[in-house]
């Protein structure tokens, strides 16, 4: 149940994020809501199916959009793996944890994509980046963590009670 249902998130919000999410941009912002879900699910269920989750998302948009094959894949498993690993170390209830993940991950990747565009294009002017993309959209990101993160946790808790019965595990 919980494969599906994780499975229909990703690929509902890989579509919301490249069609409907296009129209709500701010300045040509916008927040990315596969890199919330992903780290929000490392939050909450750890590293290794964070990172499963993580790399299953880089390969959809590595096979749409990706210049480079592994890209995407690579770097939503990366940040996965590491917010992952902190998931013992902080209570789910608490939103300033997610907040401050997401928004450090949004920050990596934006820097991430600045470089590929350096290196590819040898085009990068560092000013332009910082003030018009870099910090907009950590802040637009981190905004829209918190109903991604309720939702994503309602659903962990829903999906946790009922493996519980099922399987009789507490």
């Amino acid at each position: 149940m919980r494969i599906i249902i994780t499975i229909a998130m990703v690929l509902i919000n890989f579509i919301l994020q490249t069609t409907l999410l296009q129209h709500l941009a701010i300045q040509s912002i916008f927040p990315n809501t596969a890199l919330i879900i992903v780290v929000s699910y490392a939050l909450l269920r750890g590293s290794k199916e964070g990172c499963i989750v993580g790399a299953f998302t880089g390969l959809l948009f590595d096979v749409f959009f990706g210049t480079a094959m592994g890209y995407y894949t690579l770097l939503y498993f990366a940040l996965s793996y590491f917010t992952g690993k902190s998931q013992k170390n902080f209570y789910r209830e608490n939103y300033l944890l997610p907040i401050l993940f997401c928004a450090l991950a949004a920050g990596i990747f934006e820097f991430f994509q600045f470089l590929t565009e350096l290196v590819l294009r040898k085009d990068g002017n560092i000013l332009f980046f910082v003030i018009k993309i870099f910090l907009p959209t950590i802040v637009y990101t981190a905004v829209v963590t918190v109903p991604i993160y309720r939702i994503l946790f309602g659903l962990n808790e829903w999906l946790e009670l009922k493996e519980k019965y099922k399987y009789r595990l507490f």
